[in-house]
């Protein structure tokens, strides 16, 4: 059975920095990809970010483009979220997802609540 473990997520006011975490049982490398998305209240889930197990090639949402990095340590069958420069409507829960292709989804994680705010 697939597990998604995620860690690291918080209170960070504007500006600052948290990174994400999620560990999978067993091989990382039965997955295609790994990747975010959150889920901010009343509002849909979307993709923050993602990353192929075999080559690291990733893709961000436009919102977080340039402040946000996704990178996994295949050693660790981890895939991490260091998220920069932080803004309130960042807020949301954070989900761990992997899957076969770039829409990830089939395997998800428990989320983990970001909030930020003064």
């Amino acid at each position: 059975q697939v597990q998604l473990v995620e860690s690291g997520g918080g209170l960070v006011q504007p500006g600052g920095s948290l990174r994400l975490a999620c560990v999978t049982s067993g091989s990382i490398y039965r997955f295609f990809a790994m990747g975010w998305y959150r889920q901010a209240p009343g509002k849909q889930r979307e993709l923050v970010a993602a990353v192929t197990v075999s080559t690291g090639t990733t893709k961000y949402a436009d919102s977080v483009k340039g402040r946000f990095t996704i990178s996994t340590d295949n050693t660790k069958n981890t895939v991490y979220l260091q998220m920069n420069s932080q803004k309130p409507e960042d807020t949301a829960v954070y989900y761990c997802t992997a899957g076969g292709t770039w829409v990830l989804g089939d395997y998800w994680g428990q989320g983990t609540q970001v909030t930020v705010s003064s």
